[in-house]
């Protein structure tokens, strides 16, 4: 049978159809686990080489602290501080001792169990785009973030299982910053069941997010502490610098027993050396100083190797995501972060300005760089747009396409007599065709995966349907998700005690950040 181009059509009868079974194939990715060997860019003598590199970076050159009390810290444990300029140098043995208290796997408890989240080994958890300022969607344009679109992200958040943390989608702009972080966390605790993020911009403003955690919980401030149920995303200012709200929330998060997720976020040209090699020691000796002093506040607490580093358009100076340099520095960073045994996290970037194809092949180098260097965490799973300036709604839905096929890379595939089916081998004559043959018939419904965008029908049903792009499609999805989302019903006595809170922290004038 073939159609009016001459290519054979091989759509299964309808009578095949009405003969198949009624299960379908699994779409739950709640916990994923990467069974593929990490790639390797570096030989393990230029993986000690470049550790021991970032060593003498901390020991001879240093870090500067601006934060009083971690410079203190730093002291106490045997660092030197310089009170002239606040840089902080330590020897291999303070890094040393740190490393060995990290743990090698840590869980994040959800409110739903099943929904906890294992950060370590082969373990992959995902986080959607965090901290745009702006928000972008086809049919209302680029505009500045809302306390709404802050809440549209966290139902879209909700709705895939390829998504298991949750993060701070774009920036309420509506929402004074003294109240910002009270009204995110409660947006967080009451539209999910799944692990939410904290900012890390003071301790007043912490301490009010860890209160919110402990009451949808329903657990005391000692019980809080005996395992992780938030995370905080710390960024170092490249090149050699940690500021006072960054210093300041590795030490409220390490004190709390909370996750923090150290990341430099280090551009080769512009806020690191240019080549791969030197980008990736600068960025390097910043994380090892921001896990150490996690250590030293306190020992054992859970911390992750943040990798982020990149290239810039030399013309420009503009940031470039989603290049080569980038999917090998991803690589790099792995092994670096294997290297001393701490949990690593990479992201899903691009440089492009709207949800087109080049958002796409760049988000798709991004993704193969993360998952085949053996991330932990990604951040920034799906919806981010300009290097991170914007979120968007439909290179949300395209995102998470991409992250469910790599889900599906992730299942094991069986090689059982059952399987092989030999005996579908031998039923099938040459030149027939396997549509209805029994082995065909028990498994087609859920043998292969089933596209959430992707439209394979041919050109003309696709022109019939009104002939729409990927990016139109995943317009379509994301309108109909929120038109159908239903509250995940949080605890009410929880949900009252966070509104009670949050009406009494806004009424006590709030918490303004820290610069």
């Amino acid at each position: 049978m073939s159609d009016r181009e001459g290519r054979v059509n091989h759509r299964p009868e309808r009578r095949v159809l009405e003969r198949a079974p009624s299960g379908t194939r699994s779409a739950l990715y709640r916990q994923l686990v990467n069974p593929f060997e990490p790639l390797r860019i570096f030989s393990d003598d230029n993986v000690e080489h470049i550790h021991g590199a970032a060593l003498s970076v901390l020991e001879n050159v240093g870090i500067k602290v601006l934060l009083p009390e971690a410079r203190r810290l730093f002291s106490a444990a045997g660092g030197s501080v310089s009170s002239d300029d606040e840089i902080v140098r330590m020897d291999r043995e303070i890094v040393a001792r740190a490393l060995a208290t990290v743990p090698g796997l840590v869980e994040l408890a959800a409110r739903d169990t099943d929904r906890n989240v294992r950060i370590g080994g082969r373990h992959v958890a995902v986080a959607p785009v965090s901290g745009p300022p702006n928000v972008a969607d086809v049919m209302r344009g680029r505009r500045p973030g809302s306390l709404e679109s802050f809440r549209d992200f966290l139902r879209l958040a909700q709705s895939f299982d390829v998504i298991h943390l949750l993060g701070p989608s774009v920036e309420p702009q509506d929402v004074p910053t003294q109240f910002r972080h009270l009204e995110v966390t409660q947006a967080q605790l009451t539209l999910s069941n799944k692990v939410p993020f904290v900012f890390s911009r003071g301790t007043a403003q912490v301490q009010d997010c860890f209160e919110m955690v402990r009451l949808a919980h329903g657990i005391s401030a000692a019980d809080f502490e005996r395992r992780a149920y938030c995370y905080t995303v710390i960024n170092t200012n490249s090149p050699r610098q940690l500021d006072i709200p960054m210093a300041q929330g590795i030490i409220d998060f390490a004190r709390a027993n909370q996750l923090a997720i150290v990341t430099p976020f280090t551009l080769a040209g512009a806020m690191a050396p240019i080549t791969l090699a030197g980008a990736l020691t600068l960025a390097h000796a910043e994380a090892l100083a921001g896990i150490a002093l996690s250590q030293i506040v306190r020992p054992g607490a859970p911390v992750v190797y943040g990798g982020f580093t990149s290239n810039v358009d030399m013309r420009t100076g503009s940031p470039a995501f989603g290049t080569p340099e980038y999917a090998k520095a991803c690589l790099g960073a792995g092994q670096l972060a294997r290297h001393v045994k701490v949990p690593w996290r990479s992201s899903n970037a691009t440089g492009s300005n709207i949800a087109d194809e080049q958002a796409t092949y760049e988000s798709e180098m991004s993704l193969w760089g993360a998952f085949m260097g053996g991330c932990n965490v990604l951040m920034h799973g799906a919806g981010w747009l300009e290097g991170g300036l914007c979120a968007s709604y439909e290179k949300f839905i395209l995102d998470i396409e991409m992250l469910q096929m790599f889900a599906e890379m992730f299942r094991p595939v069986l090689a059982s007599d059952a399987e092989i089916g030999l005996n579908a081998i031998a039923e099938v004559a040459p030149g027939g065709h396997y549509f209805s043959a029994d082995h065909t018939m028990q498994r087609y419904r859920s043998a292969f995966y089933e596209p959430l965008v992707s439209d394979w029908r041919n050109f003309g049903q696709w022109q019939e349907d009104g002939s729409k792009t990927a990016r139109e499609r995943a317009s379509g999805i994301w309108k109909k998700v929120l038109q159908e989302w239903q509250d995940p019903a949080p605890d009410q006595v929880a949900a009252e005690s966070i509104t009670e809170f949050v009406a009494r922290r806004r009424a006590q004038g709030g918490a303004s950040p820290v610069s």
